[in-house]
């Protein structure tokens, strides 16, 4: 069974899973992502109990309507013509005007044919990520999506605030990762532009949920941009540094080695 995700994603741990997968161990009773994005960490664990979860409303759809019904969507991508011309046709759809299978479809291919992986809208909420120039074979193998959605089978999706969700819904022997945007002082987010973007300003309940979780019992590991303000912030808890190359630019000249830190009470 695949221990991939079926989305690109820009920010995705993939390089990082060795490492991250060191902290997760037997006496968990549950797998929690708050900031789920592609969840590439949890289809590397394979967690038998997990709770996924995302403010990206449209994330959350694909997502659900894989673990779900796969085939709908896998027919509705797959017979959307792979080029250029028709990359921004879909793109200038309103999901708001299509049915849920079309949603996830149009997420789906989107994704699989946008630069690098990018998740990003304008101020309106609209996806404006550009073409990438590259055509696949496919834009996706049903065997695939059918093993991915036996991966989320007994998993609960649910979209909303990462501190909502983690007030309401966490709970003691719970495993929680967490991979915000990395919101720092004097740097561009590449994760979504828009009004409810992770930021600066949302550091300090990030830090209040880290409390939240240690004082009913429940574990946690953070990822985040090795900076100031996560170094002043998360300073409570054991911090590890670490290296991972980012891969935003879309060329292999231009990425670099970055710092990030690990943060956690386990």
């Amino acid at each position: 069974m695949t221990s991939h995700s079926f989305l690109r994603w820009a920010g995705s741990k993939q390089k990082l899973i060795p490492r991250l997968k060191s902290y997760w161990g037997s006496g968990f009773d549950r797998y929690v992502e708050p900031f789920m994005g592609s969840a590439q960490l949890f289809f590397s664990i394979s967690p038998e109990c997990s709770l996924l979860s995302d403010l990206n409303k449209e994330l959350i759809e694909v997502f659900y309507q894989i673990q779900k019904n796969p085939y709908p969507v896998y027919q509705i991508a797959s017979s959307w013509e792979i080029s250029k011309r028709q990359y921004y046709r879909i793109r200038s759809i309103d999901p708001a005007t299509l049915g849920i299978n079309q949603r996830a479809a149009r997420f789906l291919y989107l994704n699989k044919l946008c630069f690098n992986g990018l998740y990003r809208t304008n101020l309106s909420g609209a996806f404006n990520v550009p073409y990438s120039g590259q055509k696949p074979d496919y834009i996706c193998d049903y065997q695939f999506l059918k093993s991915i959605s036996k991966k989320l089978e007994n998993a609960t999706i649910v979209q909303g605030d990462f501190e909502t969700i983690i007030f309401e819904h966490a709970r003691p022997g719970d495993f929680v990762y967490l991979d915000p945007p990395y919101a720092v002082q004097n740097r561009r987010i590449f994760k979504q532009y828009g009004p409810q973007t992770f930021g600066l300003q949302d550091l300090e309940r990030l830090r209040e949920v880290l409390h939240y979780l240690n004082c009913i019992n429940a574990k946690f590991l953070l990822s985040y941009a090795y900076c100031k303000e996560a170094i002043s912030i998360f300073d409570d808890w054991q911090v590890q540094k670490t290296f991972t190359q980012r891969n935003i630019s879309g060329f292999a000249e231009f990425r670099k080695t970055a710092a990030e830190v690990l943060i956690t009470n386990i």
